[in-house]
């Protein structure tokens, strides 16, 4: 299932088209039973009375039960107690203890099937109830990320790792601020509602600093203090335990050609110059969120050169650790190079595409990934 949402932004949760969803096409789920039900006359018929092929019309509502409406399953249940009604008549076999039984089990197995399609069909709509809620939750965890924040184009794509995911422990944001484009991007340590819990507090938490904080580095500083708070708060005994967070946070004034990045313990940028990517270590990295107070300082962030027609490509370790059945790591540098000079929008989008071909659509873990390019200057007027 595909959600494609606002502000160049693609959410992808895994997963097939859910039969049981509203608007999804019946008439395939429909064949298969009436298939069986079809082969299964043209064999009794052709077939002498002692051969009892009858008893597998059975498997029609059986199949039905467990893709079909409750109604549907039903019909092929009363089509099968009279097609067996049928056949014991055209082969003279009625009122026979065969054909008495054979009628029964019929029954039976129809009754069963409709119950098996009531209950399925009860479960289905509390699942996509649950769906709808981590929907929501998700949407607002994970907002779409604005198109446009000044001169910066922006767009991003996020993978759950499960078929059934709405919410893992990545986590992004971008916003416009006194202070030029802030961004953050990160990977919380985990998963399940833990990761989903420190994700929200960590967002929560971003969205505000960047607003106040002067330095990025000082938001980074505020992001460690609520990480520290909240662990406390669990549990005290897990201070500078395994519960920490990655993250690179990215601060793009709009009056220069500079990007200014802090490294939390995050993989590092790709900055794409037409066909060029370039890979940006830190000069001084930082330790991920959660263990910053082993350090006692506030991370230094690192300037680099960003300037208009430039992109800087953010990603967490779903985009490089994806193996493929050989073993082998996701070339992410290779694969950009090799959409680099295409649409914004399309170079996500056939990162996304190798991503999943080369780990067989099956990850292992949760893959975020944002794009920003910082766009020429209008020129003036004439």
């Amino acid at each position: 299932m595909r959600l494609p949402l606002r502000g160049g932004h693609r959410r992808d949760v895994g997963g097939a088209e859910d039969p049981a969803a509203p608007g999804a096409s019946t008439m395939p789920r429909v064949l298969f039973p009436l298939l069986i039900i079809a082969i299964t006359i043209v064999i009794d018929i052709a077939t002498p009375s002692t051969a009892q092929v009858a008893p597998l019309l059975v498997a029609a509502p059986v199949v039905a039960a467990a893709t079909l409406s409750v109604r549907t399953t039903a019909a092929f249940s009363a089509v099968v107690i009279g097609l067996t009604v049928a056949l014991n008549v055209y082969h003279d076999v009625w009122g026979q203890l065969s054909s008495d039984m054979t009628l029964a089990s019929a029954c039976a197995v129809g009754i069963a099937s409709i119950v098996g399609a009531a209950i399925r069909q009860q479960r289905e709509t509390e699942l996509r109830q649950v769906r709808s809620v981590a929907g929501a939750a998700q949407r607002a965890l994970l907002r779409p990320l604005p198109p446009r924040i000044d001169r910066l184009a922006l767009h991003s794509v996020y993978l759950a790792a499960e078929a059934e995911a709405q919410i893992g422990g990545d986590l992004y944001e971008a916003l416009p601020t006194p202070y030029g484009a802030r961004v953050l991007i990160g990977d919380v340590r985990g998963k399940g509602l833990p990761a989903v819990g420190v994700s929200a507090v960590l967002t929560g938490c971003f969205r505000e600093a960047a607003y106040r904080e002067p330095t990025i580095g000082e938001v980074a500083g505020r992001l460690e203090e609520t990480a520290l708070r909240e662990i406390a708060r669990d549990d005290p005994s897990e201070a500078y335990s395994e519960r920490f967070t990655t993250a690179l946070l990215v601060e793009i004034p709009p009056d220069e050609p500079v990007a200014r990045i802090v490294h939390l313990g995050h993989p590092e940028p790709l900055l794409i110059d037409g066909a060029t990517v370039t890979s940006h270590m830190p000069d001084r990295p930082g330790l991920p969120i959660g263990l910053g107070g082993l350090v006692g300082t506030l991370p230094v962030p690192q300037t680099i050169a960003f300037r208009p027609g430039e992109r800087l490509l953010l990603y967490t370790d779903g985009f490089i650790e994806a193996r493929n059945e050989n073993g082998v790591y996701f070339p992410l540098a290779a694969s950009v190079a090799r959409h680099a000079e295409g649409a914004l929008a399309d170079l996500v989008t056939a990162l996304r595409r190798d991503l999943l071909r080369h780990a067989g659509r099956q990850l292992a873990d949760d893959a975020a990934l944002v794009v920003i390019e910082r766009l020429p200057s209008t020129p003036p007027p004439l």
